[in-house]
């Protein structure tokens, strides 16, 4: 059962709209996609996306495989550290290894 949210648009809500728009799919394809009946399934996409439901988490799992991002891009508050999430979700194994190494690196300089 979805879990009722504030009127205030939620993070998860943003998020998948803005992940739904980057794959450039309507709501209700998107819903047949993750599991939903076509009848329903734009309304549904439409009431987690205005924030007056959130999607359960495994459903949202099924949301986030269908738009190719990680899940944790959909629970992300944070705008820079969500775009960071899509770029890291994208890079190979070598260019993560990297990252770690250069952020381990700044994370212990005095600036």
């Amino acid at each position: 059962m979805p879990t009722r949210v504030s009127a205030k648009k939620s993070t998860v809500g943003r998020r998948l709209r803005q992940a739904r728009e980057r794959a450039q799919l309507p709501q209700d394809r998107l819903g047949v996609l993750a599991g939903l009946e076509e009848s329903s399934s734009s309304a549904r996409i439409s009431r987690y996306e205005s924030g007056v439901h959130e999607p359960p988490a495994l459903f949202a799992q099924a949301l986030a495989r269908v738009l190719g991002v990680p899940v944790a891009y959909l629970y992300c508050e944070d705008d820079r550290l969500a775009e960071i999430i899509l770029a890291y979700s994208s890079m190979s194994e070598a260019q993560r290894e990297s990252l770690l190494t250069t952020s381990s690196t700044l994370s212990q300089m005095d600036i």
